[in-house]
């Protein structure tokens, strides 16, 4: 916590000039900003940290390389105790936030057992469901689409922001599969239960406008990049904030939040499980690639 105690910000200081000091962290550990990171950390000096999905060309799909990455970030803030970092911006590079689950990953997944299936899904949770950890605010700006397990991400921080335009979706049923990552227990905490059964249950998107209406954005912006800045600047209001208290805050509405999650986690991951061997998910990880609508099987019983 020293130096936060003393920190002392600017009122000039635009919040898209230069940072202060800026580098990219990676799995393999810092790195020169040249470097193809799939996560990007950067310091800023009004006490923001900024993390971004750095996969652009594939629209920021979450996969366990991203995810290695992401929780070394999470690792590298949290030893030294979020030291100068007073809130974290969480974004995506390009034009999404993330389109969500790989569908290699998904594919493998459909040819594995059920039993390695719900641990390999637990495992992948907990490699950005790491952002829980950070003992400072989390603020997610939803600079584009955030679908499936990017939204489910953007979920489990404290804030979401959004571009009015952004496209906005737990889509997992009609893929053919069962929510995951926290999902079924943070959602309706945000938005309530009847809209998260809503949303959950038809895979309805929704625009960023609508997000805000319905509580699953404090605010939306015009464009992208004042999506971005308006993250920023809220992130920067939390950190000039008393840091202890803002910590002790941040870490007492979690645990409101947390209770009940490690039983919602494992029962997401076996319910996943299960739907991996289905032909339902294999057809609408085809319809995906090709392109058109799934044609999934007609109900004819399963027992849970």
């Amino acid at each position: 916590m020293r130096g936060a105690l003393n920190r002392l910000v600017e009122p000039s200081i635009s919040i898209l000039e230069p940072m202060w000091r800026s580098a990219r962290f990676c799995r393999r550990g810092l790195s020169s900003m040249s470097d193809g990171c799939l996560v990007q950390l950067e310091k800023r000096a009004d006490g923001v940290a900024v993390i971004t999905l750095n996969d652009p060309k594939r629209l920021n799909a979450l996969t366990a390389d991203m995810g290695d990455e992401f929780s070394a970030i999470v690792d590298s803030l949290t030893k030294d105790a979020c030291q100068g970092v007073g809130a974290v911006v969480l974004t995506g590079s390009g034009r999404a936030f993330s389109a969500g689950g790989d569908l290699d990953f998904l594919r493998d997944r459909s040819n594995d057992t059920p039993s390695r299936n719900a641990v390999i899904m637990r495992r992948f949770y907990e490699r950005f469901l790491s952002v829980r950890r950070l003992p400072v605010p989390v603020i997610a700006a939803l600079n584009g689409p955030a679908i499936g397990a990017g939204l489910c991400l953007a979920v489990a921080c404290d804030v979401r922001v959004a571009f009015s335009k952004a496209k906005l979706g737990v889509t997992f049923v009609n893929l053919g599969l069962h929510p995951g990552m926290g999902c079924t227990h943070f959602l309706p905490k945000v938005v309530g239960q009847q809209q998260a059964s809503r949303l959950m249950l038809t895979g309805d998107v929704v625009s960023g406008t609508e997000a805000k209406e319905i509580g699953l954005a404090l605010k939306v912006y015009d464009s992208p990049e004042e999506c971005l800045q308006g993250a920023i600047s809220l992130a920067g209001r939390m950190a000039k904030a008393a840091p202890i208290a803002v910590r002790s805050c941040a870490r007492s509405l979690r645990m409101a939040q947390d209770d009940g999650l490690e039983k919602a986690l494992w029962r997401e991951a076996d319910a996943q499980s299960q739907c991996y061997n289905t032909d339902d998910l294999k057809d609408g990880i085809e319809a995906v690639a090709e392109k058109r609508a799934p044609r999934f099987t007609l109900f004819e019983g399963h027992n849970e």
